[in-house]
């Protein structure tokens, strides 16, 4: 069976490190033909699974990914193929973000909001903004968490988190002031606030999952 992966690349962030770390766990599994940093919508549609990570502000992510003509290519690989968002990867499948009043590609219904600037930890020390390294994330059931423990540590970097309308997607929660959403599923498409390829063991373990998940796609 062909598993060919595509990290998409609009020129945001620095995707290396998620095409090294599925390089890493794809090299464990013999059917996995190779992994592409894909800019172009071909390389997006050829591909037998897609992750769509990347860092920055809401509304320049979207421009870059209209100004190379992947809004399309995302879209269709989100209703077709398994599909991970990462970071401002998930914030994008939403239908608009505070950040910039910037529409998302609308794939998921909800919004992104910041993080208040007056929140306080347990200590009653003030929180800063970005949220910004190792925090724990308690699990809902899915595929994606096989062998990670529930309230496994994960590294965040976000001043913004989605809203979902949908509580049912909801399928990780991390508490920063408040619970908020880590983690959404819906059919095929799974994505995460937080970064796995530097997660350490639990997020290459999570990678290690996406990359052998075979959701049925409605």
């Amino acid at each position: 069976m062909s598993n060919r992966i595509a990290v998409v690349d609009y020129g945001m962030g620095n995707l290396r490190s998620v095409e090294q770390a599925l390089r890493h766990v794809a090299a464990e599994l013999p059917d996995v033909a190779e992994v592409v940093l894909a800019s172009t919508p071909d390389l997006i549609e050829s591909a037998d699974r897609v992750v769509f990570p990347g860092q920055g502000a809401m509304r320049d992510c979207m421009a870059e990914l209209d100004a190379r003509n992947l809004r399309g290519a995302v879209k269709a690989a989100a209703a077709s193929k398994p599909f991970l968002g990462i970071c401002i990867g998930l914030q994008m499948l939403f239908e608009h973000s505070e950040e910039g009043d910037a529409a998302g590609l609308g794939i998921l219904p909800g919004r992104v909001q910041r993080f208040a600037t007056d929140m306080v930890g347990a200590d009653g020390q003030r929180l800063k903004v970005p949220h910004m390294g190792w925090n724990q994330v308690a699990q809902k059931p899915h595929p994606l968490w096989s062998g990670i423990a529930d309230q496994a540590f994960f590294y965040f970097v976000h001043s913004y988190h989605v809203v979902p309308d949908d509580a049912g997607i909801v399928v990780g929660q991390t508490d920063y002031g408040h619970p908020f959403t880590t983690a959404v599923a819906r059919d095929n498409v799974f994505a995460i606030q937080c970064h796995p390829e530097k997660s350490a063991r639990d997020g290459l373990q999570l990678l290690r999952n996406f990359v052998g998940w075979n959701p049925v796609v409605a």
